[in-house]
């Protein structure tokens, strides 16, 4: 009898020191959890790919510098001052028709003193002298030119290996698309010097051999033999 009452007697704050678990409660917390960590690591990663696309935006928005640009331009307008300095016969098309006619008139400039054959001979062979002369300066300034491009190439060549962004890319394809077009505006240039000296060469030989024609002739007279009455 004393057994069941000292039960009876610790039940009952036992019962009271019980804590109530509501797991459903508890369930529905941890999916709000849950959810609550995907919202945030999918912000991060929106925040993450925004951070890229700005980083590769700055990337293809940076530029070059293009010092060489200076280079080439101060190389062609050496070339330029060159060509300037043409003598005899210019490359200017409207000053070419009196140029040429005053050295090589032809049948209708030909003279009888021969101070004046001789005059115009040496002003003809000056003339062809010097268009021989600006050709070997103007090859002479481009063959100066080819080491100095070759160290630009290798520059934008090494420039455009490293490029990060589109811009970068684009530039570098334009410097070295600048390049190829000076090395082409030279090889221009040249072949007008060499193309003019070897018509000014061969515009005096024609001269000189219509000059001869008409000396012989002018030597000959009539060509008619003196016969004796």
């Amino acid at each position: 009898m004393m057994i069941a009452t000292v039960g009876l007697t610790c039940s009952g704050p036992a019962d009271a020191q019980w804590a109530v678990f509501d797991s459903s409660n508890f369930g529905q917390n941890l999916l709000t959890a849950e959810r609550t960590l995907t919202q945030i690591n999918n912000q991060i990663k929106a925040l993450q790919n925004q951070a890229t696309m700005l980083n590769n935006m700055a990337r293809n928005l940076t530029t070059f510098n293009f010092p060489e640009l200076q280079q080439i331009t101060s190389t062609l307008q050496k070339i330029d001052t060159l060509m300037g300095q043409a003598q005899g016969i210019s490359f200017k098309v409207s000053q070419l028709d009196a140029q040429f006619a005053r050295l090589f008139p032809g049948q209708t400039g030909t003279v009888s003193t021969t101070d004046q054959q001789l005059a115009n001979a040496k002003a003809r062979l000056d003339t062809v002298m010097a268009a021989y002369r600006q050709t070997m300066a103007a090859q002479s300034q481009i063959a100066e030119n080819v080491t100095t491009d070759a160290t630009t190439l290798a520059t934008l060549s090494d420039r455009s290996q490293s490029s990060e962004g589109a811009l970068q890319v684009a530039q570098a394809t334009n410097q070295l698309l600048a390049l190829t077009a000076k090395q082409q505006i030279q090889i221009q240039q040249i072949m007008a010097t060499q193309y003019r000296a070897e018509a000014t060469d061969a515009s005096a030989r024609a001269q000189a051999s219509i000059d001869a024609q008409a000396a012989t002739k002018a030597f000959l007279g009539s060509g008619s033999a003196y016969t004796p009455r």
